[in-house]
């Protein structure tokens, strides 16, 4: 019964639109359908323009169809736009289909079809939509990436998720994470050699820690399109972030092929001892001093490191327990997903598709490439002066990138290709872990030369 209702009125309302817009269109027709009266004079007069009301009507609905198709996306579509928009759909494809890095190459895509949504830009006009915009909701939320906000954040709910007792239990696999940081000085040289300026190069560099808030921290002081001591720099968070988060969600794919190069099947056989037992005071204490130590040394790194630590604290400590839920949880689920989406959408087309992005793309993956190698190299140099049942897997120094925990996990996998009852995950969490930090000090360092 109440279906009948609605169709009725619903076909009455269309009936009564659809007679309103023909008396409208048509203002004989409204004479004709109207009382019939006596037709004076001033009556024939008006009919008789009656044929310039029309054309007047038809050339102001031509005129509004003309601005409506003005302001559509077919209109202002360039190749550009849509080549970025396959880009997205391409990043949401691996996250869907290989599970590549969901949690960030879907926002991540997702932003970048929303950024290079096609509108009108002519003549100065500001609609509020684009996230280059003043005004626009997306400009708002894209303030907490060129002001370095969601960086520290993202850190803190890190540090609540993280356990350190690996590296607590067993300090010198630290120098594998300090190692692997090689990508990153070797990359700001390639950078310089090639153009960009110093504080440009820094920022380019840090890609090779295979840290996307890291690297975007750094970009947002360095490489944030204003004077930075001296130079003039480009706007390059967009590029730097994209080749950042990439080569986090590849790392199954870049890692195994340098791994497999760089060991002998011996050296991927060798076992390790179990990490010992962590006591409850251990897990208290190495934030703390982690904080004080790694600070003092780079103050740079404030923002990241004392984020970092003081989420570990939260979650060691046992009486913030609510707290550390929060930060590990909904916090940096919000945090990632803001991100995620305003970095996607910095990367329109005409700011995007340049050589200098071709550029920081090839260098980002050379120096992912080093970072790798560099840890791997060091664990065969490290093994050189153990004795036998202290020597380390050199597989492990792969995960002193700070892709965490992929790149641990990449470890894990290699290593039972070789032999399947070598579990090497425990291991390699705590290159993995010191790969955050040194990652988090070379920015420090970075900053300290550059600002």
């Amino acid at each position: 019964m109440n279906l009948r209702k609605s169709i009725t009125i619903f076909s009455i309302l269309g009936l009564l639109v659809s007679l309103n817009f023909l008396v409208v269109s048509n203002p004989g027709l409204a004479a004709k359908i109207g009382p019939q009266t006596e037709v004076s004079a001033n009556d024939v007069s008006q009919l008789e323009q009656e044929g310039d009301i029309t054309n007047f009507a038809t050339e102001k609905t031509k005129e509004g169809l003309s601005k409506f198709y003005a302001f559509t996306g077919f209109r202002n579509a360039t190749h550009g736009n849509l080549i970025m928009i396959v880009v997205g759909l391409f990043f949401i494809f691996l996250a869907i289909k290989y599970d590549y890095e969901p949690l960030l190459l879907i926002p991540i895509g997702t932003g970048i079809i929303i950024g290079n949504i096609p509108f009108f830009q002519d003549g100065g006009v500001n609609l509020q939509l684009g996230i280059y915009q003043q005004g626009s909701v997306l400009n708002y939320l894209y303030f907490g990436v060129t002001n370095g906000i969601y960086p520290p954040l993202i850190f803190l709910g890190i540090g609540a998720m993280t356990d350190f007792s690996s590296l607590i239990s067993n300090p010198r696999l630290m120098l594998l994470g300090a190692a692997a940081q090689l990508g990153i000085f070797l990359t700001f040289l390639g950078a310089l050699y090639v153009g960009f300026n110093m504080p440009e190069a820094g920022s380019i560099g840090i890609i090779g820690g295979a840290d996307g808030p890291t690297a975007i921290f750094l970009a947002s002081k360095l490489a944030n399109g204003g004077i930075v001591h001296g130079y003039e720099t480009k706007n390059l968070i967009g590029p730097i972030a994209i080749a950042a988060y990439s080569y986090m969600a590849l790392v199954p794919v870049i890692q195994p092929p340098i791994m497999r190069l760089l060991t002998s099947k011996r050296e991927r056989l060798i076992r390790m001892k179990p990490p010992r037992s962590v006591s409850k005071l251990e897990k208290i204490l190495f934030p703390i001093i982690g904080l004080i130590l790694t600070t003092f040394i780079s103050p740079g790194a404030l923002p990241l490191l004392g984020m970092l630590f003081f989420g570990n604290i939260l979650k060691e400590s046992g009486v913030t327990k609510r707290l550390a839920d929060t930060a590990r949880n909904s916090m940096i689920d919000i945090v990632t997903i803001l991100l995620g989406l305003t970095v996607g959408a910095s990367t329109q087309a005409d700011v995007f598709l340049t050589d200098t992005s071709i550029l920081i793309f090839v260098l980002g993956a050379v120096s992912f490439m080093f970072a790798t190698a560099g840890g791997v190299l060091f664990a065969k140099v490290m093994n050189l002066f153990l004795p036998d049942e202290n020597k380390i897997n050199p597989l492990l120094g792969a995960a002193g990138v700070s892709a965490v925990p992929d790149s641990a996990r990449v470890v894990q996998l290699e290593g039972l290709k070789s032999d399947p009852s070598n579990h090497l995950l425990m291991h390699a969490m705590a290159p993995n872990v010191a790969g955050v930090i040194g990652s988090a000090v070379a920015a420090g360092i970075m900053m300290s030369f550059l600002l």
